[in-house]
């Protein structure tokens, strides 16, 4: 980040600068007392449990240069500065939009019900084949994440590509309004969220604030194939993706190699091009097509979309390829979970080629009135699938595990909680077996399980 001064920053967000020197610089900030680095502004947030203000005077000591507070402190520390506003977190929007203007260089934004990190990466991949690009980095895509990698750009940045995610309406736009994207994606609209938005519609309505923002001169990239994104027609010039005849980049063919690779060949009205990325699953042919039409509105070559594509590599939690002794596979998609990325790890774990293979499925949350239904059509994909063993974890379990029995899973498990399934887990992952783990943050962190069998077997992923 740009170095600026403590009277700049009050100016660019409308706060007051109640003690300190105006020409106090800082160079960064954090919303965390206990990692803040020197001459970073502190930003106190305020959750159920937590009020960042108790932590200003730590932050402060630990190096940070200044600080946000909606509630002034009694006293305060001589050498750093202190401005108020009325909301810190909110505070953050105004100071990211004014610091992204400084940068006249292309920005992908990308939202979706599932499958926007992986877009993202794609997307990153093939845009850094030529140019310097910022992208968002783990789950910083919401709006204290996304204030935080706008501050990343440096001067040497030629694009950057930002992930959005949102659960409720307003939030995709708030986001935009910082982000203020050349070329805007879409990559579908499932049920994710449907507690906070009742149906659909509204996501897609929630989704769609994403081009509210867009420049009259971008481009919109959306999933030709979805059904409620197919009514939505831009203002800005649109290219749509997918497999359907009336897409722009059209898939043509499509190659599942098990767990280890997917081929797709990708149309457009410039050129063909023959795709591998090194990652399961057939849903992988719309971050890649979608990578394809971003590349050549960027004007990148044919090699290098092909070689950014191919670039490609998973990141945490997600279709995470481990390798255990006795040929064990453990496909770890824990980040998160929805019925559409669920049912899809499911195929590809049914595609996986192992001798035996294990489904160990949490609940998936935010799903409203659709929950129980939802989870049953979980356990009786498994069973239609043909999965061998299903561990079923969480108060859905149930649910989840009579469903795959009566459609045909012999070997079905329902526990409360991961912990009570680590033996049984252990004792089931025979030589040849894959393993898969998916369910929603909220079920317990199922990366822990990963863990667990990487300290039994002592090896790490390939």
């Amino acid at each position: 980040m740009y170095s600026i001064t403590a009277r700049q920053l009050a100016d660019i967000v409308g706060g007051e600068l109640v003690f300190g020197a105006e020409d106090a610089p800082l160079c960064g900030i954090s919303t965390d007392s206990r990692t803040v680095a020197e001459g970073e502004l502190f930003v106190p947030l305020k959750g159920e449990n937590f009020d960042g203000h108790d932590y200003i005077d730590k932050a402060l000591l630990n190096g940070a240069a200044g600080c946000f507070c909606a509630r002034v402190p009694e006293r305060f520390i001589d050498g750093k500065f202190y401005i108020r506003v009325e909301n810190p977190l909110r505070a953050m929007q105004p100071l990211a939009l004014w610091y992204r203007k400084q940068f006249d260089i292309p920005f992908v934004q990308i939202t979706g019900s599932t499958g926007k990190t992986t877009a993202k990466e794609m997307v990153w991949a093939v845009l850094s084949q030529k140019y310097r690009t910022l992208k968002t980095e783990a789950n910083f895509n919401g709006d204290i994440g996304t204030p935080k990698i706008l501050l990343q750009l440096e001067k040497s940045h030629e694009a950057a590509v930002i992930e959005s995610g949102m659960d409720h309406a307003g939030e995709i736009r708030y986001l935009g309004e910082m982000v203020l994207p050349k070329f805007a994606a879409i990559i579908n609209v499932g049920v994710a969220h449907i507690e906070f938005l009742g149906s659909r519609e509204n996501i897609c309505k929630a989704k769609c604030e994403i081009l509210e923002n867009l420049a009259p001169d971008g481009v919109a990239f959306l999933n030709g194939d979805d059904d409620m994104l197919s009514a939505v027609t831009p203002a800005q010039r649109t290219v749509r993706f997918g497999r359907s005849e009336n897409c722009d980049v059209r898939v043509t063919s499509v190659e599942c190699g098990g767990i280890e690779y997917t081929r797709c060949t990708v149309e457009t009205k410039k050129d063909t091009y023959d795709l591998t990325v090194f990652a399961p699953g057939e849903h992988m042919l719309y971050p890649m097509a979608l990578s394809v039409a971003v590349g050549e509105e960027m004007g990148l070559t044919h090699e290098e979309i092909v070689r950014g594509v191919s670039s490609y590599v998973p990141v945490g939690g997600r279709m995470r390829i481990l390798h255990f002794p006795g040929e064990r596979v453990l496909l770890d998609d824990s980040y998160n979970a929805n019925p559409q990325s669920m049912a899809a790890a499911l195929r590809v774990l049914a595609n996986s080629g192992g001798k035996k293979r294990i489904a160990v499925l949490g609940n998936m949350g935010e799903l409203g009135e659709l929950a129980e239904q939802a989870h049953r059509d979980m356990g009786a994909l498994a069973g239609e699938l043909g999965i061998d063993m299903l561990f079923a974890i969480g108060p859905m379990g149930r649910l989840m595990a009579k469903e795959a029995f009566d459609c045909g899973c012999d070997e079905v498990y329902a526990f409360q909680t991961k912990e009570e399934a680590y033996e049984v887990l252990y004792d089931a992952y025979s030589e040849g077996a894959v393993m898969l783990l998916k369910a929603s943050h909220f079920s317990g962190r199922f990366e822990y399980i990963a863990e667990y069998m990487e300290k039994r077997f002592g090896t790490t992923e390939k």
